[in-house]
């Protein structure tokens, strides 16, 4: 992912990685959650798809932060659910339990 690592090395640069910690990003994370559900309460799609972006670009440098990338953290959790078997209930996604 060529943006995850223009992020990190903005994040860098600005010494987010070193100068910042991983609760600093936590609330600046929850922070962008809210202006989500923000978004998604007043139906605003450029609202919306910016702060999707502002919360990858978080997660991306709470990851560097912890020393892992963001990418490998998407793959983890790709092989976790990709073979999941399971069913809707109420518009959400319930597993099946293994």
């Amino acid at each position: 992912m060529i943006y995850a690592d223009r992020i990190r090395g903005w994040a860098h640069d600005r010494n987010l990685l070193e100068g910042s910690d991983v609760k600093s990003q936590f609330v600046k994370l929850m922070e962008e959650a809210g202006e989500l559900a923000q978004a998604i309460a007043k139906q605003r799609d450029d609202e919306f798809a910016d702060a999707i972006g502002d919360m990858f670009i978080v997660l991306t440098i709470l990851a560097a932060q912890k020393h892992m990338q963001i990418e490998n953290c998407i793959a983890g959790a790709w092989n976790e659910i990709k073979d999941r078997k399971g069913r809707m209930v109420d518009g959400i996604f319930q597993k099946e339990i293994d």
